[in-house]
């Protein structure tokens, strides 16, 4: 969260319900197997759960997931398990709780806890846990975040420190993927590599005799935008074919204005082909304008 707050959206310019549904049915038709509900943080949209009930019907929708703070999942769990969450993220940068209310700049990590431990119970397997790993901040606790791998179906997954706008990037924070192994490794020994589907985001290992696994998203140290198939509508519509890309394309005005199905997916299609090969690179992205991710929200 950056130290300055945020301004929320006006409710008129984020997408409805039905516009999303809308939409999805699209992404379906033409491929898409997987959709991700995240943020920001998607639990505090007013009866989210009925969204999620909605895209859960639709054919074709193998992997219904959601990315969240966990702040508000254990009183919401009940009826998104109900209607086909299937898997689940959560978001937990520390162990500590005191570094917790630091860089969240709000009280709740025993509630984060609570949500990893209720997923865990409604048998999410697995769970994955996302740690954004930043020097002087959390970097020590790398061995202890792997240790919850030991007996536990989760997967914790290291995210290299990324260049959005009111983080504060700079590369001394910026912990590359290698120095991460060379920490776990220094303590568990070698690390197995998992296997990983050609479209993968993680780079995924595992300490040899534990449950769980371990994942490193390298966006910054050895980017996979080569492999990389995922697109992200934002909280207000906009399509973006990178996740640092300045490019959007609001399919949101197009439908408000009366677009057909064929000219959304004429729309979507132009966008793709658009995208580039790879991001800019790391110095190019903070040096870039792009939104807060905070506000990126999909």
């Amino acid at each position: 969260m950056p130290a300055e707050g945020v301004t929320l959206a006006p409710r008129s310019d984020i997408l409805t319900f039905e516009e999303i549904v809308r939409l999805a049915h699209l992404f379906v038709a033409l491929g898409v197997d997987k959709i991700r509900l995240t943020g920001g943080e998607p639990l505090v949209r007013k009866d989210v759960e009925n969204l999620v009930a909605s895209l859960g019907r639709i054919e074709g929708l193998k992997t219904l997931a959601m990315t969240t703070n966990g702040m508000l999942l254990p009183q919401k769990l009940p009826r998104l398990f109900a209607s086909g969450l299937n898997a689940l993220n959560i978001s937990l940068d520390t162990l500590d709780p005191r570094k917790f209310e630091e860089i969240t700049r709000r009280p709740g990590h025993e509630k984060v806890l609570e949500a990893i431990r209720m997923a865990l119970d409604y048998g999410y397997d697995p769970v994955k846990v996302n740690c954004v790993v930043m020097r002087g901040f959390n970097d020590d606790e790398l061995v202890d975040f792997a240790a919850l791998t030991e007996d536990q179906p989760l997967e914790i997954r290291f995210i290299e420190y990324m260049p959005f706008a009111g983080n504060g990037w700079n590369d001394q924070l910026l912990v590359p993927y290698a120095q991460m192994i060379e920490t776990i490794e220094r303590r568990y020994g070698m690390l197995l590599r998992a296997s990983n589907g050609p479209n993968d985001t993680s780079k995924t290992f595992q300490i040899e005799g534990f449950r769980g696994k371990l994942g490193f998203i390298t966006s910054m140290s050895d980017h996979f935008c080569a492999g990389c198939n995922r697109l992200r509508i934002t909280a207000n519509g906009s399509l973006k074919v990178c996740l640092f890309g300045k490019e959007e394309v609001s399919l949101r005005d197009a439908m408000r204005a009366g677009a057909s199905d064929e000219t959304l997916t004429d729309l979507i299609h132009a966008a793709v082909l658009r995208k580039k090969a790879a991001h800019a690179g790391m110095y190019t992205l903070a040096a870039s304008e792009n939104r807060p991710m905070i506000l990126i929200g999909g």
